[in-house]
């Protein structure tokens, strides 16, 4: 592994490439989901590349918490120096030493660091802690990590344009904005970061839309156990999202949450397992079927969500699973190709089940539009309902494309069609006037 590693080095050495290694913590930890031998291999790796490429070409940055003690009021640089001297018994010297902090560090503690851990002054950089992590490059610049990073690897560039960053803060953090509120309504909620890439995917529409959005995470399971409080908790949500997910549990519950989306007319954006359970949640309300997927219920009545048969014979762990970009075409006149302004996309997939192909009429002829398929029409993407003033599902992730400057189009759309359930056109307050992000894509 790690010799490959370093003739690739070598080859794209040539080409001129040049490469920024980020180690984190202490290094004699077990990085998540690797074992010790393999962080031993990658940090082995790192170390070969920097003697192939060479101080020039290669920047190792390591970044360290530099706790504060609230008791003693001060903050402790040991376990920096601690990582580092970790770090340079295995063959790696950091160029660069990020310290995430609470309080700010005084150059005298920099110059401490700076002396143990064997880096000039100018190269320890502080990370202080942020009410939004958009504030992060703002702040990073004006402690010169930018500067010190291009001057090392000997890069010229010209003076950044942060005005972008400044204005996603300023909308983020303006108190005069109006809030919309949304409810995300899913079986993994006690994590807090098990949604992290939806959460900010909110914010991203927000952003655009110019709201705060706020979230309230409701687990489903409570739909199932209390079907009665299902209107108690989503009665003051302006938009509904139900997202991915695998396995049985919660899933009746997620089917609560859409069925009352569609009788009260609330925006509702399913993603991956949001669009399959809107899907049977319609199928049984509005079709009268005793409908259902295969993967909670194998033997059952109406599979309107089920395997390919491509995949039933597929017996390998994750030989079923259909995973990364695939193009998708939108159908002309429908909510998603007005959000996205165009007919033709491609976007992330991690799912197993489909849409079965075998309801696809007595759907539609109940109303549901299959508004996105594969560009062979085999594959449902997005389905919507007209009836609704926003009711979309897509069998995608949309949000590992979202962007703070370049929203997701659907997302976009959502929290637009949520501000409008909320205040309805009338003009909402707002005190950021400024074009930030132009229309959404």
């Amino acid at each position: 592994m790690t010799r490959s590693n370093g003739d690739s080095a070598r080859n794209r050495r040539d080409r001129k490439t040049k490469y920024i290694f980020v180690t984190g913590g202490v290094v004699s930890s077990i990085g998540k989901g690797l074992t010790a031998s393999s962080l031993a291999a990658l940090l082995e790796a790192i170390r070969q590349l920097r003697l192939e490429g060479g101080p020039g070409n290669t920047l190792n940055i390591h970044v360290t918490l530099v706790p504060y003690i609230r008791a003693a009021g001060e903050l402790k640089t040991k376990p920096t120096q601690h990582s580092v001297r970790e770090l340079q018994n295995i063959g790696i010297s950091p160029d660069m030493i990020v310290c995430r902090t609470e309080a700010a560090m005084p150059p005298e503690m920099k110059a401490k660091l700076s002396l143990f851990c064997n880096v000039p002054p100018d190269c320890v950089i502080t990370a202080q802690d942020v009410s939004t992590i958009y504030e992060l490059p703002e702040a990073l610049h004006r402690e010169g990590l930018d500067y010190r990073a291009c001057e090392l690897l000997g890069i010229w560039s010209p003076e950044p344009n942060l005005s972008k960053w400044r204005e996603i803060v300023e909308v983020i953090k303006a108190p005069e904005l109006p809030l919309v509120h949304i409810a995300v309504v899913g079986k993994y909620v006690d994590l807090a970061d098990s949604y992290k890439s939806l959460h900010e995917a909110l914010t991203h529409g927000g952003i655009a839309n110019r709201v705060r959005v706020e979230l309230d995470y409701v687990d489903s399971e409570l739909f199932e156990q209390s079907p009665d409080i299902v209107a108690t908790r989503l009665n003051g949500a302006h938009g509904i999202l139900v997202p991915g997910g695998f396995g049985k549990r919660g899933v009746e519950g997620k089917i609560a949450a859409v069925r009352y989306a569609r009788e009260h007319k609330v925006p509702y954006f399913g993603i991956c397992l949001g669009l399959q359970v809107a899907i049977i949640e319609f199928a049984r309300n509005v079709c009268g079927l005793k409908a259902n997927s295969t993967e909670f219920e194998p033997d059952c009545e109406v599979p309107v969500i089920s395997l390919l048969a491509s995949q039933r014979s597929v017996s390998e762990m994750g030989g079923t699973m259909r995973l990364g970009a695939s193009p998708a075409r939108r159908r002309a006149g429908s909510l998603a190709a007005a959000a996205y302004g165009a007919t033709e996309i491609s976007e992330r997939h991690r799912h197993r089940w489909e849409v079965s192909n075998a309801y696809r009429d007595v759907l539609a002829e109940h109303g549901m539009r299959l508004s996105g398929q594969s560009p062979d029409g085999g594959l449902i993407e997005i389905i919507e309902l007209p009836d609704s003033p926003w009711h979309l599902g897509c069998q995608f992730h949309p949000e590992l494309k979202s962007r703070p400057t370049r929203p997701h189009p659907l997302f976009a759309s959502f929290i637009a069609a949520a501000k409008k359930h909320a205040f309805g056109d009338r003009e909402t307050p707002m005190s950021v006037r400024q074009e930030l992000l132009g229309t959404p894509r």
